[in-house]
């Protein structure tokens, strides 16, 4: 169905303008939800598939970074709750946990096999806030929560990090 506000070339070229922008970090965060490569490249491009059947909806009342980072979240969310993920369900290997947005500080994988072993709902604020660079209240909204609870779950995470990570990093004690 044709959209009422975007032709089909507008939407076309945000939708690539999106992808070249994002599509790394969005394939980052399946990765990291998903384990799987093979699932995470399933999950970033029906991200973007939503993302183009949504476009006229989106209302930029959030980055878009935050939008999309939303609707992969959601995506893995559903393909984590499927019957056949957790029929197939595959174990990840953290060497192949794609780098961070930002310059990795732990060369050797020792922070992505940490991140990996936090419950879903610490981990999952770690991998927005750290790994994507969102605010904590983009990460609210992305994950639909309130933003103090963000807080207290980025320092109950740093906290069950902390013991996983000692002497590891400036050779602390």
């Amino acid at each position: 169905m044709e959209s009422p506000h975007l032709s089909a070339e507008a939407k076309d070229a945000a939708l690539t303008r999106l992808m070249e922008t994002y599509g790394t970090n969005v394939l980052r965060v399946c990765f990291l939800y998903l384990h799987d490569h093979a699932l995470a490249q399933d999950a970033a491009q029906t991200t973007f598939l939503k993302a183009w059947k949504g476009l006229d909806r989106f209302r930029a009342e959030a980055p878009e970074k935050t939008w999309l980072m939303t609707i992969a979240v959601n995506t893995c969310r559903s393909i984590l709750r499927s019957r056949e993920y957790r029929l197939y369900a595959h174990g990840a290997d953290p060497e192949d946990v794609a780098e961070p947005s930002v310059d990795p500080v732990l060369p050797d994988g020792t922070v992505a096999k940490a991140v990996l072993t936090l419950p879903p709902k610490y981990r999952e604020v770690i991998i927005l806030h750290y790994y994507q660079n969102l605010p904590t209240m983009d990460v609210a909204r992305a994950l639909r929560i309130p933003e103090p609870t963000v807080r207290t779950r980025l320092h109950r995470a740093r906290h069950m990090l902390e013991p996983m990570l000692k002497g590891w990093y400036l050779n602390d004690e």
